[in-house]
């Protein structure tokens, strides 16, 4: 009874190692099929570049020993020494795509870090978020299950609300370098050569486990039949259009616009997930405030309040506000960002960013006092500006309160 226990149970651990290893294949197909495609192109850069990623996901996963067996078998390789040691920077890449006529390379290489990034989206946006990284890390998985959809993410909305960020996240969350494309140089004045550069961008791509990154997407792929484009304009929208069409379901292609409303129709269905993003909530602003202050925010700041004064604003616009003041509060010799300093920090960026100019200290007073009247007491504004009571009273009265009015009115 004894013996065929043991046989029981030895058979029962070889199938749990078998289904394990089943299960481990099937995760990492894509980089298999990749490595080989590498071998039979004699394209030894994307071999070891998918060996590596394969090496980091096993031991991620446990698989140290295997992990160290496929290290090893790497280190053997001329090409992959050579690519360690030009790696300093954390990103070993090969020969990034270059523009022809200026010589320059069409990509940015950078390497976010998931500590580094403090991305704050609606609760429904960033599950929409987490999905597509679930999607991307299990894909070989669920097109097994022939429920696989191509690892493509459209980004939108207004200038500010961190739909760059958004692209680096993602990087961040798949431990992945970002390729972020240059329009400066892709685009170029020669013609035909723009349309080779994409195609070039979109090759390396998918020999090199990366996430492409196409920023201000309206600039390739806005829609065509405008009677002001040119013929060539219309080729690239075309020839981005196919190079899409041609990337496998696996490869990571992130493209972000301010202005969804401009792409081509076409542009649409290439990307089965689509990301709108907002101005930020009450909720969420409270978050960046607290987060961008730090321990620079005082113990009296009405968090509350705070965030009800910038709603409107951009995550970008709270960034810029909160660096400000602190830079400020640095130089003074202040510990912390006093209150009446940090919202005239706020009015006046809120008035930047609506076009409202403000040239001159006494426009600031008064554009400040319509703001938030309330908080911007004679005495508050006196003390900001180191002037007297009577000043301030002076001021307002030459430039008149009703004049602010009706600019932040025309502005609002």
């Amino acid at each position: 009874m004894k013996r065929i226990w043991q046989i029981s149970l030895h058979r029962w651990c070889k199938l749990k190692r078998q289904t394990a290893f089943s299960k481990q294949f099937v995760e990492h197909f894509s980089e298999v099929l990749k490595i080989l495609e590498g071998a039979l192109k004699s394209n030894s850069s994307m071999a070891l570049n998918y060996a590596s990623l394969l090496a980091d996901k096993l031991e991620s996963e446990g698989g140290q020993r295997q992990a160290r067996m496929l290290r090893e078998r790497l280190t053997r390789t001329p090409l992959a020494t050579a690519s360690a040691q030009d790696s300093s920077n954390g990103v070993s890449l090969g020969n990034l795509p270059t523009d022809q006529e200026s010589r320059l390379h069409t990509v940015d290489v950078s390497r976010p870090q998931a500590q580094d990034i403090q991305l704050v989206l609606p609760s429904a946006i960033q599950t929409r978020l987490d999905e597509f990284v679930q999607s991307v890390e299990h894909h070989d998985v669920l097109a097994h299950a022939g429920a696989a959809l191509p690892s493509r993410m459209l980004i939108y909305g207004p200038p500010g609300t961190g739909k760059t960020l958004t692209a680096r996240w993602i990087a961040a969350q798949l431990h992945l370098p970002l390729l972020t494309v240059r329009c400066d140089t892709l685009v170029s004045s020669l013609l035909g050569q723009t349309s080779r550069n994409l195609r070039r961008v979109f090759e390396y791509a998918t020999q090199t486990p990366c996430v492409l990154f196409l920023d201000e997407f309206d600039a390739l792929a806005g829609a065509r039949g405008n009677e002001r484009d040119v013929g060539e304009l219309q080729r690239v929208v075309i020839a981005l259009l196919q190079n899409i069409d041609a990337l496998p379901d696996n490869t990571i292609l992130v493209a972000a616009t301010n202005h969804e409303q401009l792409l081509d129709p076409a542009i649409g269905r290439r990307f089965a997930f689509q990301l709108p993003v907002p101005l930020p909530n009450e909720n969420q602003l409270t978050a960046l405030w607290q987060h961008w202050l730090g321990e620079f925010a005082p113990d009296d700041l009405d968090w509350t309040d705070l965030a009800r004064c910038s709603q409107g604003a951009t995550g970008a616009l709270v960034e810029l506000t909160c660096i400000d003041a602190k830079r400020a509060a640095i130089l003074a010799g202040q510990r912390v960002v006093e209150p009446p300093a940090l919202y005239r920090r706020l009015g006046l960026t809120l008035a930047l960013s609506r076009g409202i100019r403000l040239s001159t200290q006494e426009q600031e007073v008064c554009w400040l006092r319509n703001w938030q009247p309330e908080r911007f007491s004679l005495r508050v504004l006196a003390a900001l500006y180191g002037a007297s009571t009577r000043k301030i009273t002076t001021i307002l009265n030459d430039l008149g309160e009703e004049s602010g009015n009706r600019q932040r009115k025309q502005h609002a």
